[in-house]
């Protein structure tokens, strides 16, 4: 099958675009700019074409190849000009989730998907890395590059599909697991639950769908890696392959949990003493500052942080949980708002509100600017012995990557 992907570099779609390539289909896409995930795409020859997505690539793909379907982001408009083009041309359109579920049917595979506001992505990078360890075989669709793995696979032989669902856009109420792994749950993507009760229906409807639920495990003592957050996760993932593969020697999973390396925008150290997270919402933050703490505390270091806050809308709602979420942060410095899905005329907060917050608070912070400046006070910061910690998910990670 022929299957064309807009908006292949991004997170959700790039992902699925490597797994049907696994599967056997022949994928195509477009993007405006690439991603982290132009090296796992490249080394599957897709044809792909990286600029103003007017429509014309898509028509001369299907005109040579015959695009059999057409797959498209939750990000873009009705009137998007790819998928205006594919509604002319008569394909077959979707969101990700219907490629997804029809992979599962036809591979036969039990689904094992992670959700939850937070600790979704390390959850599952998580689950990949254990069962690597452990040798059994299982394909998977993960939300991030990974250090040890590509973003997607399919491996024959496998029994279980590993993925992390998205609440975005209701995503993962499309999905039926055999079995649900939920590590937090908190209020959040204003824009799609416009109340909490709404958001946590959304979950119990998912968890209603799934054939069992593991949620609030206890850590389990034997299990060291740093953070508080990455304990709990990892307690998960252990219940999860407990019950899954009970041949398996309780040892063993403490064994490969112990060892997991991490994934990429989680913690990953990019530079000496930088770090990058892809945490932006406060019960992320206060729990990464928990991991950099413990990490710092080893070597006596200071801790500052620069964030980038997402989307004026979310900062409205959890502007006033700020101050408890950078209480481990010796300075932080603060950015302007990514408003990407932004449609709001309200003109964004500005980092000088904040910062004023913080202040009152009895933090250390000011606010700043993505330039020269910023780059300048990192490298003063980190060669000093300081832990610099990158909080966002927006330009500012790949601005200090290409620069630091």
């Amino acid at each position: 099958m022929h299957i064309y992907f807009s908006g292949i570099m991004g997170a959700g779609i790039g992902p699925l675009a490597i797994l049907s390539a696994k599967v056997g289909h022949q994928i195509f896409g477009s993007d405006t700019k690439t991603s982290l995930m132009q090296g796992p795409l490249t080394d599957l020859n897709p044809t792909i074409e990286i600029g103003p997505q007017t429509g014309d690539f898509l028509a001369r793909m299907h005109q040579e190849h015959g695009i059999d379907w057409f797959i498209h982001s939750s990000a873009i408009k009705p009137d998007h000009p790819e998928l205006l083009k594919a509604r002319e041309l008569g394909l077959k359109i979707s969101k990700r989730d219907a490629l997804i579920n029809q992979i599962i049917h036809d591979k036969d595979l039990k689904l094992i998907a992670v959700a939850g506001t937070h600790g979704k992505t390390t959850t599952t990078s998580m689950l990949i890395w254990c069962f690597q360890q452990l040798k059994v075989p299982a394909s998977f669709l993960n939300g991030t590059t990974l250090t040890f793995a590509p973003p997607a696979d399919y491996q024959d032989g496998s029994q279980f599909f590993i993925y992390e669902a998205d609440e975005f856009d209701k995503n993962f109420l499309h999905f039926h697991p055999y079995l649900a792994l939920i590590p937090a749950i908190t209020y959040d993507h204003p824009d799609i639950y416009p109340t909490p009760a709404d958001y946590q229906a959304a979950f119990d409807q998912f968890k209603s769908q799934s054939q069992h639920v593991l949620q609030d495990i206890a850590p389990d003592p034997r299990i060291t890696l740093l953070g508080q957050h990455n304990r709990q996760n990892a307690a998960l993932v252990y219940a999860a392959i407990h019950q899954l593969l009970p041949e398996v020697a309780p040892d063993q999973i403490i064994q490969a949990l112990n060892t997991f390396p991490g994934s990429a925008r989680r913690f990953e150290k990019i530079a000496p003493n930088v770090y990058s997270d892809y945490a932006h919402h406060p019960n992320e933050i206060r729990a990464t500052l928990q991991l950099a703490r413990e990490l710092a505390n080893q070597t006596n270091q200071k801790i500052i942080a620069v964030y980038e806050p997402h989307q004026n809308m979310r900062q409205k709602l959890v502007m006033d949980q700020y101050p408890w979420a950078f209480e481990e942060a010796d300075q932080v410095l603060w950015l302007p708002t990514n408003l990407s899905r932004e449609n709001s005329d309200e003109p964004p907060i500005p980092p000088e509100t904040f910062v004023e917050q913080l202040r009152a608070a009895g933090l250390n912070a000011e606010p700043a600017q993505l330039n020269d400046a910023l780059l300048a006070q990192i490298r003063e910061f980190s060669h000093g012995g300081g832990l610099t910690l990158l909080l966002s998910d927006g330009p500012l990670d790949g601005f200090v990557r290409n620069h630091i």
